[in-house]
């Protein structure tokens, strides 16, 4: 059992007063199943339905509302005791039945005491068919593919977290920090790859059965995702052209096809809603609340990087490569920074920025925008002098703060810096793996550094 945080997560909601039925949703294969089943070990009495079986389904049809009904019979069946508060009920692929969605809310209404998960891989497509969303009856928490602290436990580099939990990280630990990102970028945070790369010795070689078989699943899965036979092939066209694509898209004849612009976003919205792949759109503004501004062109951003890099046909090109930022303008490393930001994420949807700024003869794009608090702050992530960061001086000219940060392959530091109207700035230089500890960063800055100063 490869540890995952979300453990802690669900110890304290079990101790939770006015504990809530919890809803974790994912994606297909990033261990939702695995997790709550080791969780399940610390109750009396376990019980695990999976409502693709249409005998475990039939619970839900059966009984209309009445949610002490459903789980006597389900007691009968599974030859369980009536103990509430030492039962642990998994409803596995809940989406299935989405009356039972619905049902949840009885749960907490006339079952309080017992203690109540459901997981699904494709539960927003199914709140389509639930005639009344559990809304404060419930409890979202989100799965993601395993993140770096993660797969440092996995990889059994204990001393390597001691030091990458270290604000800031010291120098003498940057370099096999650096070295182990580079491993995590590569491989990726699907569990059962992570498994299978260490249990055999850190070699890519014996990964690519792993991975196909589970991207030929997610394609497998389009005829639930699609709405008609026009939209499965278009799917799979997305899917077969996405891994290649390493800049900003535009849905009008995406990857050289003949289908409209709108069949193209009603695709990818159907893909974003899987989490499979997801569109991450710029925003313009300087300070939060952000939003997203849906008329300038999205990113793709897959579930894992590890999964892409397979789908590209990359990972030996990467391999060969000791700052992975110098494959293709860093598109790599940036994307697995955003999928290193979701995974620190316990919200729904909550998606990263980058920022933008588009006129005549002057664009300007940041790679990445953290709010925090009550400002917004910029990061770029790439290698090379600072000089060239342009667009960050140009986002700092503009905004209410005087400091930026950049990731890339270097030890931590912080340079005085002027832009060139000749404001002068701070630029907090830090390495490629500390996104997953961008916030830690942010009020290391602002409070012991003090660095922050208003205009």
């Amino acid at each position: 059992m490869l540890f995952r945080k979300i453990l802690n997560e669900l110890n304290n909601w079990k101790l939770e007063n006015g504990r809530k039925p919890l809803i974790l949703p994912g994606a297909r294969q990033v261990g939702k199943t695995t997790i709550v089943n080791e969780f399940g070990r610390q109750f009396n009495h376990y019980i695990s339905l999976n409502l693709e079986k249409s005998e475990d389904a039939s619970f839900f049809k059966a009984y209309g509302d009445n949610v002490k009904n459903i789980f006597d019979a389900i007691l009968l069946f599974k030859n369980t005791p009536y103990e509430p508060k030492n039962t642990l009920l998994f409803i596995d692929e809940i989406q299935e039945v989405p009356k039972a969605i619905a049902l949840l809310r009885y749960f907490y209404e006339d079952l309080p005491d017992l203690n109540v998960i459901a997981a699904g891989s494709l539960l927003e497509l199914a709140l389509g068919e639930v005639g009344s969303f559990p809304v404060g009856r419930v409890r979202q928490m989100p799965v993601h593919p395993m993140d770096f602290e993660e797969f440092l436990l996995a990889a059994g580099e204990e001393m390597a977290l001691e030091h990458y939990f270290k604000t800031p990280v010291s120098d003498i630990a940057v370099d096999k920090l650096l070295k182990l990102y580079n491993q995590y970028i590569i491989v990726g945070g699907m569990p059962e790859v992570v498994a299978a790369f260490f249990q055999n010795k850190k070699t890519i070689a014996s990964l690519p059965d792993i991975y196909s078989s589970i991207w030929d699943n997610y394609k497998d899965d389009i005829e639930k995702y699609s709405q008609s036979s026009k939209q499965r092939q278009i799917l799979r066209h997305i899917l077969d052209v996405a891994p290649g694509i390493r800049d900003r898209i535009t849905f009008s004849g995406f990857g050289n096809s003949s289908y409209t612009s709108k069949d193209i976003g009603d695709a990818f919205r159907t893909l974003h809603t899987t989490g499979l792949i997801r569109l991450v759109y710029p925003t313009t503004d300087l300070a939060v609340p952000l939003k997203p501004n849906y008329k300038r062109k999205p990113k793709i951003q897959f579930l894992d990087t590890g999964l892409l890099n397979f789908a590209a046909g990359i990972q030996s090109q990467l391999l060969k490569l000791e700052d992975l930022n110098r494959f293709f303008k860093g598109y790599i490393v940036n994307h697995m920074v955003f999928q290193e930001h979701l995974g620190q994420t316990k919200r729904i949807n909550q998606l990263p920025y980058f920022w933008t700024r588009e006129k005549a003869n002057s664009n300007a794009e940041i790679d990445w925008v953290v709010p925090f608090k009550q400002h917004l702050y910029p990061v770029e992530i790439k290698s090379g002098a600072s000089g060239r960061l342009r667009s960050l001086m140009e986002f700092i000219d503009r905004s209410d703060h005087s400091f930026g940060f950049r990731l890339l392959a270097n030890k931590f530091s912080v340079e005085n810096l002027k832009t060139i109207s000749g404001r002068e700035f701070k630029l907090v230089n830090l390495p490629y793996f500390c996104a997953g500890r961008m916030e830690s960063y942010l009020e290391y800055v602002l409070d012991e550094l003090k660095l922050h100063q208003p205009k």
